[in-house]
């Protein structure tokens, strides 16, 4: 299973970013409306500069305390962001996530973000294919009784 797959398997397409200027009291406050774990920092839209998870936030929180709540999401953000393409193998995306990790992995095609896959969304894609393999197998077997 491909990237492309698992974006088209979505509910929503499109992306949901935020400004790096933007406080983190807003962020939160987006990321808890919208009951998500994670939003990509983007000036344009368009060009992922990094990623805002709540795992960042509640690390600054344990160091600084409600302060925190106060800096920009440019301060608090993941700059080192590791990305994919449509074409990279769901496989791959799972074992580049688990070592790094996170949770989290903006998908970019020409240099223009066009998708957001999660954790959870690579794992339910590969169990749906596993769980497809497991049919057709099953089917086969029975096939030959």
């Amino acid at each position: 299973m491909f990237v492309s797959q698992i974006l088209s398997m979505k509910s929503t397409q499109g992306v949901l970013t935020i400004n790096p200027g933007t406080s983190i009291a807003d962020a939160v406050g987006e990321l808890g409306a919208r009951r998500i774990g994670a939003l990509v920092v983007s000036t344009n839209g368009t060009h992922a500069e990094g990623i805002l998870s709540e795992r960042d936030i509640v690390r600054e929180l344990g160091r600084e305390g409600a302060a925190v709540m106060e800096r920009t999401v440019g301060d608090l953000m993941t700059r080192d962001l590791q990305t994919c393409v449509p074409g990279d193998d769901a496989q791959d995306i799972l074992s580049r996530m688990t070592e790094g990790r996170f949770r989290h992995m903006p998908v970019v095609e020409n240099d223009t973000l066009i998708g957001l896959v999660s954790l959870g969304d690579v794992v339910k894609a590969r169990l749906s294919e596993v769980s497809m393999e497991k049919d057709a197998l099953t089917a086969m077997v029975s096939g030959y009784s």
